[in-house]
């Protein structure tokens, strides 16, 4: 069994592939300035881009945990998933709300995905 990690940092990985398995870090907006659906799909950008890198895609995501800053964000975060999602692919997924490291921050998203 072999263990990759990506994007090496004193602090964390942004992702590792362990066995068949992919685990990313929390995935979170680059351009902070933009509104929730801005954000979602730059969220989902980066999370198909690290699965592309590691073998793997959207529709082998195993979980997926979603942390939204304001839940009044979530029918708005679900309308971008929707359009996303790969259709009988849904992964199980878990939404809370959370206080994230940024304030500007309005959603964080981990996978866990098969290769």
């Amino acid at each position: 069994m072999t263990l990759q990690r990506y994007d090496v940092g004193a602090r964390m990985s942004e992702m590792a592939v362990h066995d068949g398995t992919v685990y990313l870090a929390g995935q979170v907006a680059a351009d902070e300035t933009q509104d929730i659906y801005g954000q979602t799909r730059q969220v989902l950008d980066a999370i198909d881009a690290l699965l592309a890198r590691a073998g793997s895609d959207k529709s082998k995501i195993l979980r997926a945990q979603i942390f939204l800053a304001d839940m009044a964000d979530f029918t708005a975060m679900n309308s971008v998933w929707d359009e996303w999602v790969v259709r009988d692919h849904t992964p199980p997924r878990a939404t809370v709300q959370a206080a994230l490291a940024k304030p500007a921050w309005k959603i964080e998203i981990v996978v866990t995905a098969a290769v």
